[in-house]
C-alpha cells in the first residue's frame, strides 16, 4: 500500500475501531502497546496514544495491527519521539511511505453491533467464563475482557464445550483454541484484552447455524 489516501484511510479505520497497535523496537521481543488516537490526512500525520506507563525508545519502530481481515504493518523512524506538550503518552507521527498488508484471514470478520449482548460461555479448570464476543467469522471469534477475567486463557489453550449465546433461544455449541491475546486500552473500562479464538471440531450443524446467523449479526440480513 503506497497511496497516501489509502494509508490515511487505513489509519483512520484503526483510530475509529480503537484496535491495539503493537510497536516493536530492535533488540526487544516485547511490544510497546498503544492505539491511534486521531488522524489528520491533510498534514498528513496521526497521533499515537501509548498505554499508560509505556515508553517508545528513539530509532526504528515496526508497527503491527489487524485491519479488518488482514494484518497491517509499517515502519517509522525518529531520533526522538516528541510527545504532545504536557501529555507524554501522546506522540504525533507522520504517515509511513508504505504499508504492508499480509496474512489475510481465511474468513471475513464481522463486528458485533452496538447494544448486542453476544457471549461465549464455558467452564475451564473449574472456573465459569461468560465473555463478550467482539467479532465473528466462519473461522473463529474475538473476545474482549479484563486481564483478570482472561486468567488461564493462554495462547494455544483448547477450550471444550463452549456455547455461543447469540440472542434469545440462539445457542451454538463449539470448541475453541486461543490463537492470540492482544492488550488495548478502553477509555470506559481501562486495560483490556482482545482474545482471538479459532473454531475447532465444529459440527456441520453448528457451522450451518453460524452461517445463518452471520448476515443477521452484520445487519445485511435485515
Amino acid at each position: 500500500m503506497t497511496s497516501e489516501d489509502d494509508i490515511g484511510d487505513a489509519l483512520t479505520l484503526l483510530a475509529a475501531s480503537g484496535d491495539a497497535i503493537s510497536m516493536y523496537v530492535p533488540g526487544s521481543r516485547e511490544p510497546v502497546l498503544g492505539r491511534i488516537l486521531s488522524v489528520d490526512p491533510q498534514l498528513p500525520h496521526f497521533v499515537m496514544e501509548l498505554n499508560a506507563g509505556s515508553v517508545l525508545q528513539p530509532g526504528k519502530v515496526t508497527f503491527v495491527s489487524w485491519l479488518r481481515t488482514a494484518k497491517l504493518q509499517f515502519k517509522l523512524s525518529d531520533q526522538e519521539w516528541k510527545p504532545v506538550p504536557g501529555k507524554p503518552q501522546l506522540i504525533p507521527m507522520t504517515f509511513p511511505e508504505t504499508c504492508t498488508v499480509l496474512n489475510r484471514r481465511a474468513s471475513e470478520r464481522v463486528e458485533t453491533p452496538l447494544g448486542a449482548n453476544f457471549m461465549a460461555a464455558f467452564e475451564l479448570n473449574g472456573h465459569r467464563y461468560e465473555l463478550p464476543i467482539y467479532d465473528f467469522s466462519l473461522g473463529g471469534i474475538g473476545l474482549r475482557c479484563s486481564k483478570i477475567e482472561a486468567k488461564g486463557l493462554l495462547k494455544g489453550r483448547k477450550i471444550p464445550e463452549v456455547v455461543l449465546e447469540l440472542g434469545p433461544d440462539i445457542e451454538i455449541p463449539t470448541e475453541l483454541e486461543v490463537r492470540f491475546t492482544r492488550g488495548f486500552r478502553s477509555f470506559l473500562l481501562g486495560e483490556q484484552l482482545h482474545i482471538g479464538c479459532k473454531f475447532i471440531n465444529m459440527t456441520p450443524e453448528a457451522t450451518a447455524q453460524l452461517v445463518e446467523q452471520l448476515p443477521l449479526i452484520s445487519g445485511s440480513g435485515k
